[in-house]
């Protein structure tokens, strides 16, 4: 059991090795544009709630 353990992260470290890991600046690049495109989505889907949200209210007073 303890050689299958040892076999598994000897096989493990082997395919971390040919991982292409990305540079710093492109990690930095890509995280800038995940939260600039979360926070344009968090303002519309907000913004087409409170459209909606007047919408409905209007309808039913």
């Amino acid at each position: 059991m303890l050689e299958k353990i040892k076999n598994f992260i000897k096989e493990v470290r082997q395919e971390l090795n040919k991982v292409t890991w990305t540079s710093r600046e492109e990690l930095i690049g890509s995280t800038i544009i995940v939260i600039l495109l979360s926070l344009v989505l968090a303002l519309f889907i907000g913004g087409v709630d409170k459209v909606l949200s007047v919408f409905i209210s209007f309808i039913f007073r």
